[in-house]
Formats: C-alpha cells, sequence, structure tokens
C-alpha cells in the first residue's frame, strides 16, 4: 500500500530512466488498484509489465471492495499477484480462494503469481514441507498448465523483518516446490515453471539468490519503492546499472 498515482507516475519514470527496456529479464510492476492506470499509461511501449495485487474469481457481483479480471485487462493489465501473504494473515486469503483466484486468472488470458511460504511458528515447527505440500496441493490444484503461473516463495518470517532466508534454506525450499510440481504435473512442465524468492530482497543478496538452481527471480518488496535499489536488483549482474 504505497504510492498514489502521481508517485507511481514520477517512479516509473525514474525507472525507465534507469534501466530502459531490459531484454535480459522480465520486470513486472505491481501497484495498488488506484495507480493502475497511470501505471500502464508510463509503461506503454517498454518491455517492463504492468500487474494488479490481487483480484476477484468472479466476473462481475455483489464483491464490494473486489477487482474483476475485466476492469484490469481494460486498462493493461497482464499479471495479478495472488494469495500474498498478506493477504492470508490479515484478510482471510486461503488455500481454496487461492486456487480460485489462480484458475480465474488464468482463464482470463492474465498471468498469476501465486504467492506461497510458511511462517516463522511452522518453521520453526519443522512444518515447511508439509506448509508448501498443502498450499501446491489445494492452492495450485486443477491447473490447465502450470507453466502459465509464477510461483512466488515467500517465508512469511522473512518479509519486512530484515530477515532473509540463507541462498541454501531459499533452494532448498525451491527445490521442493519444483519437486511437488513434478510430482502432480509432470517433471518437464515442473522444470519450466519459473519460481521467484520473495523475503527481504536487496541489491546486497539478490546476485548470491540468483546463484541457486532453482531460484529463478525475485519477488520484491521495499527495495522496490525506490527507482534506484530495484533498479540496482534487475542489474544485479551485470554493472554499471545504467544511469539517468
Amino acid at each position: 500500500m504505497f504510492k498514489t498515482a502521481a508517485e507511481t507516475r514520477a517512479f516509473v519514470k525514474d525507472f525507465k530512466s534507469r534501466v530502459g527496456s531490459p531484454r535480459h529479464c522480465d520486470i513486472v510492476l505491481c501497484a495498488p488498484f488506484t495507480a493502475l492506470w497511470a501505471l500502464a499509461e508510463e509503461l506503454k511501449g517498454s518491455t517492463i509489465q504492468a500487474g494488479a495485487q490481487n483480484a476477484h474469481w468472479e466476473e462481475k457481483g455483489a464483491f464490494t471492495g473486489e477487482i474483476s479480471v475485466g476492469m484490469l485487462k481494460e486498462i493493461g493489465i497482464h499479471y495479478v499477484v495472488i494469495g500474498h501473504s498478506e493477504r492470508r494473515q490479515y484478510f482471510g486469503e486461503t488455500d481454496a480462494t487461492v486456487n480460485k483466484r489462480t484458475l480465474a486468472m488464468l482463464a482470463a488470458g492474465l498471468t498469476p503469481i501465486t504467492c506461497i511460504g510458511e511462517t516463522l511458528r511452522e518453521r520453526e515447527a519443522g512444518q515447511t514441507f508439509q506448509v508448501l505440500e498443502r498450499q501446491i496441493g489445494e492452492g495450485l490444484k486443477d491447473l490447465p498448465s502450470p507453466t502459465s503461473v509464477v510461483i512466488a516463495y515467500e517465508p512469511v518470517w522473512a518479509i519486512g523483518t530484515g530477515k532473509t532466508a540463507t541462498p541454501a534454506q531459499a533452494e532448498e525450499a525451491h527445490a521442493f516446490i519444483r519437486k511437488e510440481l513434478a510430482r502432480h504435473y509432470g517433471d518437464a512442465a515442473a522444470q519450466a515453471v519459473r519460481i521467484l524468492y520473495g523475503g527481504s530482497v536487496k541489491p546486497d543478496n539478490m546476485a548470491t539468490l540468483m546463484k541457486e538452481k532453482d531460484i529463478d527471480g525475485g519477488l520484491v518488496g521495499g527495495a522496490s519503492l525506490e527507482a534506484d535499489s530495484f533498479a540496482k536488483i534487475v542489474f544485479y549482474d551485470r554493472d554499471p546499472v545504467p544511469s539517468k
């Protein structure tokens, strides 16, 4: 819940001046609903894509406060974050509703960035793999093609806390996720699915995380609010970062 429409326009202009239209990676900016129109307009002609932070599974109806996929598509949104840990923690999101939202995004031709991950209590209890197995089995069931989904592993204990899973911890979880996907959808599909790491991703840890075999990218939170720090993450393996 950051940035007004005006602030979003200023951020995108600054960010684009730093990164241009890079083709070595895919970049998606996910803004609050009130800033999405401004975001999509500022990104026209760029390789950077616009994304929303949530969407409902129904096309329309008496769901006050929700946003439909049709509303998002009309203004040029291509990606939607589904099941972020904060949605689960504060707003009652469940594996069942994550599944409904994910399938609805796919049916509408949008790409869901579906989030999974364990809490600190669950990790300390040794339940990380059990939690991930449940979230994949229930939240990502019945996908027509798992390769149409981007999965974000976000250990809840590492979000906004300054704590980061070690590269080894992150890789262990990512490898397990890929193994579970292979069990449900086959090895070829599992290998093709992009799995992002989200949990206090910063310019100074992106390179070490990306060295791991099963980490395909980052779901960036606080470090994406400043154009300079986000640009450094985009160019974590390329020096120097393009200047203004």
